[in-house]
């Protein structure tokens, strides 16, 4: 299986984080996505996919929790990263409407910039839409026609949205959320077929049932691919399957 999504160069894996690593790979997590924060993380990131190459993958990009004042220059850094080397993605970018609104033009505007270098690169875009979903889709529409492809990552909201994602050619990244009580998300998977969706954990956030309150790590995908087999009345072994060449697709 693949992780799509998680944040494994985090503090809260300072103590152990080969051996969190470790665990995923031998729990048959085969490839872990790590999707960027801001200028802080890039190190961390990348000292981690040199560590393991042929298990994590990093990506570039200015999340939008962190786009504030010196958004440009978080920018323009993430623009020298795109000319050196190849990233597996742009991300993760988009729009947060939860933690501050203080920036919401400057997200806008960081979105749309990230948006037009990843076309530029040939890149998918892995996007954070946090309280913001409609208002995330409505932009990506305007770029699906130049080729733009990607993943809502964490998706929590409606099967309408979901159907306006899935008819922009986008993924919908399920996590841990897929396991909490009455959580709206388990409908949403019932009702969308499988080809449109990855699995992510965003380790250490979004702890599955029955570790919720703990941290999260990669090798918990599988708790939420036995939640999706469930869900969807199909083995195990077919989620893996798909999921993985849904992921496959997604990252080339």
């Amino acid at each position: 299986m693949i992780d799509t999504h998680t944040h494994l160069y985090d503090e809260q894996f300072n103590e152990d984080r080969s051996e969190t690593i470790l665990r995923a790979i031998n729990a048959g997590i085969t490839k872990m996505f790590l999707p960027n924060c801001d200028s802080e993380t890039i190190e961390g990131m990348i000292k981690l996919e040199e560590e393991f190459p042929a298990h994590c993958f990093a990506m570039m990009g200015v999340h939008p929790c962190y786009v504030k004042e010196n958004y440009e220059e978080e920018l323009r850094i993430v623009r020298s990263w795109l000319e050196k080397r190849n990233f597996a993605a742009i991300g993760e970018i988009g729009l947060d409407y939860f933690w501050d609104k203080t920036f919401i033009e400057e997200q806008k505007k960081a979105f749309r910039t990230q948006i037009e270098w990843a076309l530029e690169f040939n890149r998918p875009i892995v996007i954070h839409s946090r309280d913001s979903i409609q208002d995330s889709i409505d932009i990506v529409k305007e770029y699906v026609p130049k080729g733009l492809r990607g993943v809502f990552h964490c998706y929590t909201g409606s099967y309408e949205m979901a159907k306006q994602i899935i008819d922009c050619g986008f993924y919908l990244g399920i996590g841990g959320v897929l396991t909490y009580k009455n959580a709206g998300i388990q409908e949403v998977v019932q009702r969308v077929h499988i080809n449109h969706l990855v699995l992510e954990t965003d380790a250490p956030y979004l702890t599955p049932v029955p570790f919720r309150g703990k941290r999260n790590e990669s090798s918990y995908i599988k708790i939420i691919a036995e939640k999706m087999a469930e869900l969807k009345g199909i083995s195990l072994e077919e989620v893996a399957k798909i999921t993985t060449e849904n992921a496959e697709s997604l990252f080339r």
